[in-house]
């Protein structure tokens, strides 16, 4: 079935409101949104984490967007170890670190903070995304996150809602080229790129992830290279 951003988010927020009212004591909802790369992931989070805010005026938000990129490891330490060609596979983040702060969200107790990565300088900034003990969501995205192996299999009772994000195979391969192809590559080199580390991560993602609560396939193609995160 084909749909547009804005009526997924929707589905995103009649999936939230409904677990909302099978647990009202909950003090606060930790939502899943994962999928392979360039599945669209990132807009869909960044959508719905908009659309809960809307109407808000006071300090603090009704959610917050927390991106698994900000885990990524520091590009010396993927060289030292050979995986600088592998960037974005499972080994290359800080995967228990991840998941042991994504555990520690659903216990507001008190002011947390993640990192946020800045695809400019290609690295992770510490302390970037401030999440005060009053917002009651957060939306966490990226691509590992509903893996059936460990660590990532640790957040399987974490997340009060879980989305899986996954175009066709064939519309990844397009939007991943053309991911490459913007960040200056030549046709050839930009294939390469995809078919070389990118695919291969969407594969591990679509055939190792846990069903999830609401599956999305965002075939369309309204927001371009959007797709590319």
């Amino acid at each position: 079935m084909n749909t547009t951003l804005e009526q997924d988010a929707e589905r995103v927020l009649d999936l939230i409101q409904e677990k909302r009212r099978d647990d009202a004591t909950r003090r606060r909802m930790v939502i899943g949104v994962a999928g392979p790369p360039a599945s669209g992931k990132s807009a869909l989070a960044e959508a719905v984490v908009q659309k809960l805010n809307i109407g808000v005026t006071g300090p603090t938000p009704e959610a917050v967007l927390v991106p698994m990129d900000g885990f990524h490891l520091d590009n010396r330490i993927l060289e030292s170890r050979g995986l600088l060609a592998r960037k974005g596979a499972p080994e290359t983040f800080d995967s228990a670190g991840f998941c042991s702060a994504v555990q520690q969200l659903s216990q507001p107790d008190h002011e947390r903070y993640f990192p946020r990565f800045d695809r400019q300088m290609d690295l992770a900034i510490a302390n970037a995304i401030a999440i005060p003990p009053e917002v009651p969501i957060v939306v966490v995205e990226g691509n590992y996150l509903l893996l059936k192996s460990p660590p990532w299999s640790s957040l399987s009772q974490v997340f009060a809602a879980s989305i899986f994000v996954c175009p066709s195979f064939e519309a990844l391969q397009d939007r991943l080229h053309r991911r490459w192809l913007d960040h200056g590559l030549d046709s050839d080199a930009a294939m390469k790129r995809a078919t070389g580390n990118d695919l291969p991560n969407a594969r591990t993602v679509i055939d190792e992830s846990r069903e999830a609560d609401l599956l999305l396939d965002q075939n369309y193609t309204e927001f371009g290279v959007r797709y590319a995160y």
